[in-house]
């Protein structure tokens, strides 16, 4: 163990070295290999991705034909065996999530067998670098998205060049991982081959599913080689050049289903398919940072005001639109017909992330925490091995609407998002630590412990906390001697009665609790800077910070603008935001109407849902009496979960917003 993370850290250092050189993020993240985690709520959730869903995804990609795509490429024989141009990225997203955990916990037989799966890839790659089964198998035949030839439906369909982008992600993640060159080879083989084919001069395309513009990120900073880079500010910069009718309404007419209709300087909105964009968006990022590109940042800060602000559900998720995947207009954010893909969950946060290391600011992080807490990991379930892909607000059993999932599924005919959660889950702690310089950022509040080195020396920061349960928060301070340094420690916004960084979203009442920040167990003076909470000593060994967050129920309401909420609202707790299931309300939730005046008691189940605090009140609900035709309302006592975990327990009622006052009655039938 102790011999791959010096290995991966040499790798990082090098990389460091590196990008001092270059103009890049002015806060770099810890790296999560440098982060041990001794937290019940996150090392459950990575240890059942590691034992349940990653061989549980492996096997999959086995037993539906994808790993045997790869084996007929090699062979250039046979037909493509499954649905999607893009399964081949189920497998990379796999070895990816599987090299993270490999990092940080390994397991011969995983590396084994991931160095098996890549000799499999590496057959099916043709002597140029291509690399895509749906066409290699069978040239004159291809998958229908194909083509028929190389890359002429890739601005529409094809995913010649996300599969390219997946590749060099999980490429990049082995490579670190390991040390070993066997996929990395195969990535900058086939990267080489886009440097030679994409670019003035040559050929000319605006990605259909962009990634490959994140994963050649990724190949510059291991390798140094700036054609890559230059390729993907290329891919960035040819969006909003095709010839489309655009005076049509319809998405996929005009461009913006693919953010294709204006140039990305031009756009001032999130549109177009979530996920997609959330990988244009965080690719823009990382190419803004490493370029210095002013357009692009002026351009991708327009875009996140006007998704926080008009374009994002109350836990997070985005994507309101089934049809198309998509983002719909401006508060357009049905509850009944809501479509929140899990993928795009996963790629706010990614974006998030990067927004922060841009700025510097801790609304960046608030809406990270918001949609990891709650609408990205409701997206698998409680045993990782059941999944989301779309993820509802609003389950009745008077309503079905196609596109939204009322139970879980082990795995999908387009599986992306079972994959996608493979990748993520292992790289959280990743995401708890920052640093510029003096200045160290705590993001998460995860019990574990993290290596820094600040000015050269070595700095140990312990976190002991029951997050995001309970809102006091430990923070042992160790350097390896006094040393100067500003510990920067977020508040959340949740806990400064700010529900979403916008006015989408808001409380009803603000909190009663105060935010106490002690030193050594005294009381300290502190200065607030962009969200952060900034001590400034000369810091010794033992020192330590405790910092106290409100935890009360918090009833939250939405602008008047979003017309599905208007007299309702929802229920938060710290990070949390919670739900009403059929399990626990005698199966219907949605007969819940919540007057002003009722106090929520919360109560620790450790049995209940791999351990939650649940939310009890007595409450109004609706009766019917179906024999005499009369309507009631009677007390009942409403029990909330944590939204993260419902339909684990099977299929029913589910709702996140509760009326506070009858105002009408619908009146539905079967």
């Amino acid at each position: 163990m102790r011999k791959n993370i010096c290995l991966l850290l040499a790798v990082c250092c090098s990389f460091s070295a590196f990008a001092q050189k270059q103009q890049d993020y002015p806060i770099q993240p810890v790296p999560f290999t440098s982060v041990k985690l001794a937290d019940h709520f996150w090392n459950s959730r990575i240890e059942t991705n590691r034992t349940a869903t990653i061989p549980a995804s492996f096997t999959r990609c086995e037993s539906t034909g994808r790993v045997k795509n790869f084996q007929m490429a090699a062979a250039r024989s046979g037909k493509f065996c499954t649905t999607y141009p893009f399964d081949d990225t189920d497998i990379y997203k796999t070895i990816e999530g599987a090299s993270y955990s490999l990092a940080v916990h390994p397991d011969k037989q995983l590396d084994h067998y991931l160095d098996s799966i890549i000799t499999i890839v590496g057959k099916a790659q043709e002597p140029d670098g291509y690399l895509y089964t749906a066409r290699t198998i069978d040239p004159i035949h291809p998958q229908a998205w194909a083509g028929p030839e190389r890359w002429v439906n890739e601005q529409n369909m094809s995913h010649e060049l996300y599969n390219a982008g997946h590749m060099y992600e999980a490429a990049a993640a082995h490579f670190m991982a390991t040390g070993k060159r066997n996929f990395l080879n195969i990535a900058l083989k086939n990267a080489d081959l886009l440097v030679r084919t994409f670019g003035p001069g040559k050929r000319t395309v605006a990605p259909g599913h962009e990634i490959v513009e994140m994963g050649l990120v990724r190949l510059y900073r291991i390798s140094g080689k700036k054609e890559y880079l230059d390729l993907a500010k290329f891919f960035i910069d040819a969006r909003g050049h095709k010839e489309y009718n655009k005076k049509s309404k319809n998405p996929f007419e005009n461009g913006v289903y693919w953010q294709d209709d204006t140039p990305v300087t031009n756009q001032d909105e999130a549109e177009g398919h979530a996920v997609r964009a959330m990988y244009l968006y965080s690719g823009m990022t990382d190419v803004a940072a490493l370029t210095g590109d002013k357009e692009y940042i002026a351009a991708i800060d327009k875009i996140w005001d006007n998704m926080v602000s008009q374009k994002l559900y109350v836990q997070g998720s985005i994507g309101a639109v089934g049809d198309g995947e998509r983002f719909g207009g401006n508060y357009e954010l049905p509850n009944t017909t809501a479509y929140n893909e899990t993928c795009a969950a996963i790629g706010n946060v990614f974006w998030n992330q990067r927004m922060f290391l841009l700025h510097g600011d801790s609304k960046y992080i608030d809406l990270l925490e918001k949609t990891l807490y709650n609408g990205l990991i409701s997206g698998v379930g409680l045993d990782g091995k059941s999944f989301f892909y779309t993820n509802a607000m609003q389950i009745r059993d008077s309503f079905t609407h196609p596109d939204i999932e009322r139970e879980r599924s082990g795995w999908f005919t387009c599986s992306c998002c079972p994959t996608n959660i493979v990748r993520l889950i292992p790289s959280i702690p990743g995401y708890m630590y920052a640093q510029n310089g003096k200045d160290v950022y705590v993001n998460l509040f995860i019990s574990g412990s993290a290596n820094l080195k600040v000015a050269e020396k070595e700095l140990k920061i312990t976190q002991q906390n029951n997050y995001p349960w309970d809102g006091g928060l430990v923070f042992n301070i160790d350097p390896a001697s006094a040393m100067d340094m500003n510990l920067k420690i977020r508040i959340p916004g949740w806990a400064q009665d700010k529900a979403i960084p916008s006015d989408l979203y808001s409380y009803e009442k603000p909190s009663a609790q105060k935010i106490e920040i002690k030193v050594n167990g005294k009381a300290v003076d502190y200065q607030m800077d962009h969200g952060y909470a900034v001590i400034s000593k000369k810091w010794k060994k033992n020192d330590r910070v405790e910092l106290t967050l409100p935890m009360d129920v918090q009833r939250v309401i939405a602008n008047e603008k979003l017309a599905d909420d208007n007299g309702k609202i929802a229920i938060q707790r710290g990070p949390i935001m919670y739900c009403a299931e059929w399990k626990d309300n005698a199966g219907k939730p949605s007969s819940f109407i919540i007057p002003k005046d009722v106090v929520f008691t919360p109560s620790y189940n450790a049995d209940l849902l791999n351990g939650v605090i649940t939310l009890k009140a007595d409450v109004k609900s609706v009766n019917v009496d179906e024999a005499n035709q009369n309507v009631s309302t009677v007390t009942s006592t409403l029990t909330a979960i944590p939204y993260y975990s419902w339909a684990n327990r099977g299929k029913g009622e589910m709702t996140v917003w509760f009326p506070e006052q009858v105002k009408y009655v619908d009146l539905l039938s079967k």
